[in-house]
């Protein structure tokens, strides 16, 4: 009931698995034909006292046998013939071969045919698992609408290529990377971030295969060919993390590689040694009690549910706009105790804004129209910032407009010489100012109207909503937090002062980034790093778990980052660390559970307590029960 998913690609259509020339229903029918025969056979021998004759009897729990057993014993024989006997496979065809040698027919029939009810449960899990997450990502229309010599044509969106025009109408779903030429849209980016809301996009702006057009028609100047959409590589990104092992997945199958042969050797014992020890010693006893041992001795449940649950981890992630690489970075998260995080991006929304608006002997809002005036001829983010702020009225037009190169505007304002900049600028033109304006932290203009001071605009990169929450809930788990920024040291400390971060660094090159992260690392901390994924690579790939935020806008992100979080959103960095934490639980419930089960029922096997009913009954039982329990995994909520 495990080793087969190993060799899933070679071994289907001995294992009885559908095939094309063995269709799922032909298996499952035999099986289910089994399952009866088996059950009248109980029902007349326990339930009315029927004795059939022993010709009658060993006829149809033979037929019965080899409806349900062939696969398996099929299989058993070609690992045979490979060198390999230490097998389930192998086990479960000597112990049922077994019971019939002693003439217990219907419990070696009902050990088969349980294991196989068994099987398909598994792979029923471990199916729906694998497409639960495919499913999740792989939303690509099979046919895109394509604007070609003036006519809509629809077409597979394989043959489009870059630079071509598609069409996108309400409720559909986009197909190709692109830049919105439409004015304004809003979409639903819910497969690829976790998010709900719609998310309202400008002309010029990025859009994405996989989000779905609310509205209206619009029109996308695609920038990528289907095969290096953001989609198509973060689909094989998820895909290749169900490859990627933990290292609980890998001792487990390095245990089971010892385990069987170990277990084969002790069944041998409870058969022989008893021989020099038990005065009345009945070889069909002991040897009935060997077969319980071997029936029961599966590592099955360890095997099936431990993948499954680690399917499930990368499957609630996904849905939660999460992407792990591997089940083992599912692992290595659990053991954080350290998140550092960029500034720019990740605590702050990236976007400048006006917070403070300061007149001297002019009207604040004469100020900002002043302000406006000059400002809407740079691309400057923090002129952005200004001109997006104020509307600005069209009495005021700049004109001589000059650029005066790391200090700022120089202009002529309805006919006043106006100008615009950092205190470098009125330093130049022998302007005095408070020289206190000098210590500020966050970005600020200075304004001087005709020779004079006039005042002053303050602009900031605002900090994200529920950063602050963020940083009190890392504190409530014990998490240490550190901030590591490219600004100037006084913006990265006053941001550090508003959220309560532990430490916090500023003006710091990439080389400075990854210099701070491998001290903590020499400190003995586990260290996961959220930035940008792109100026932060080489210390997203230092850390021992690095995330990258926002992974849609970049493609380094999801080429360096070990955790991919898909919206720029903080809260995510928690959300990943506790979904790492609801995998390794539920993962270790199935061990202590399986393992603790197995020892008690093979001790009571050994002793002659169990049976082969007893056996089956915990071996398969055991095995559904840790499939359950891991597909809650993929029901949680974060």
């Amino acid at each position: 009931m495990c080793e087969h998913n190993h060799e899933h690609s070679h071994d289907t259509q001995e294992h009885g698995l559908p095939t094309k020339e063995h269709p799922w229903w032909i298996a499952q029918s035999k099986l289910l034909m089994a399952l009866v025969i088996l059950l009248t056979l109980l029902l007349l021998k326990y339930a009315f006292k029927i004795s059939l004759p022993f010709g009658i009897n060993l006829t149809l729990n033979s037929i019965a046998y080899l409806l349900a057993g062939i696969p398996v014993i099929q299989m058993a024989l070609r690992k045979a013939s490979r060198g390999d006997i230490f097998n389930e496979f192998f086990l479960m065809t000597v112990a049922t071969l077994g019971a019939f040698a002693i003439g217990e027919f219907e419990e070696g029939v009902a050990v088969m045919v349980f294991y196989q009810i068994g099987e398909w449960f598994q792979d029923t899990a471990v199916d729906n698992a694998k497409k639960s997450i495919k499913s999740l990502l792989d939303i690509r229309p099979d046919a895109v609408t394509v604007i070609r010599n003036g006519q809509q044509q629809q077409i597979n969106p394989k043959t489009v290529t870059i630079g071509e025009i598609i069409l996108v109408k309400a409720g559909e779903k986009v197909a190709l990377d692109g830049t919105l030429k439409t004015e304004k849209a809003a979409f639903n980016t819910a497969a690829l971030t976790g998010e709900s809301k719609p998310d309202t996009k400008y002309s010029g702006d990025a859009v994405f295969a996989g989000m779905i057009n609310l509205e209206t028609v619009v029109e996308i100047e695609v920038s990528s060919v289907f095969e290096d959409s953001k989609l198509s590589k973060i689909l094989e990104m998820v895909q290749d993390a169900t490859a990627r092992k933990s290292k609980t997945q890998l001792f487990i199958a390095r245990f089971a590689k010892i385990y069987v042969p170990i277990i084969f050797g002790l069944a041998l014992l409870v058969l022989i040694a008893p021989l020099f020890f038990v005065h009345d010693y009945n070889f069909k006893d002991w040897f009935y009690r060997s077969l319980v041992f071997l029936v029961i001795s599966c590592p099955c449940a360890l095997v099936v549910s431990i993948p499954l649950g680690y399917f499930g981890g990368i499957g609630l992630a996904s849905r939660n706009g999460i992407l792990f690489k591997g089940g083992n970075f599912l692992d290595a998260i659990t053991s954080v105790d350290t998140v550092v995080m960029d500034k720019t991006g990740t605590l702050t929304a990236g976007v400048f804004e006006v917070t403070e608006v300061f007149a001297v002997n002019v009207d604040p809002e004469e100020l900002l129209n002043y302000a406006k005036a000059i400002e809407a001829h740079s691309t400057h983010p923090i002129a952005k910032a200004i001109a997006s702020y104020h509307p600005g009225s069209a009495a005021f037009q700049a004109e001589k407009i000059q650029e005066i190169a790391g200090h700022g505007l120089f202009a002529t304002v309805n006919g006043k010489h106006t100008l615009a900049g950092n205190s470098k600028l009125l330093d130049k033109f022998d302007i005095s100012y408070p020289a206190d304006l000098r210590q500020m932290a966050y970005s600020i203009v200075l304004l001087a109207i005709e020779g004079q001071y006039a005042g002053y605009i303050t602009v900031a990169d605002r900090i994200k909503p529920n950063a602050k929450a963020v940083i009190q809930a890392m504190h409530a788990q014990g998490l240490y937090t550190v901030m590591l920024s490219g600004d100037k040291t006084a913006v990265v400390d006053e941001v550090a002062k508003e959220l309560g971060l532990d430490k916090a660094y500023g003006d710091l090159l990439p080389e400075d980034k990854v210099s701070h992260v491998q001290q903590l690392i020499d400190q003995g901390r586990r260290v996961a790093f959220a930035g940008d994924g792109v100026n932060d690579a080489p210390v997203v790939a230092l850390a021992h778990v690095g995330i990258a935020m926002g992974g849609l806008g970049a493609d380094a992100t999801i080429e360096t980052a070990d955790v991919v979080i898909q919206n720029d959103e903080p809260h995510k960095i928690l959300s990943a660390i506790k979904i790492g934490k609801i995998t390794r639980s539920i993962v270790w419930q199935n061990v202590i559970l399986a393992m603790g089960i197995k020892i008690i029922v093979l001790i009571l096997g050994a002793g002659g307590i169990a049976t082969l009913w007893e056996a089956v009954i915990a071996d398969v039982g055991v095995a559904l029960l840790a499939i359950l329990n891991a597909i809650r995994i993929q029901h949680k909520q974060v």
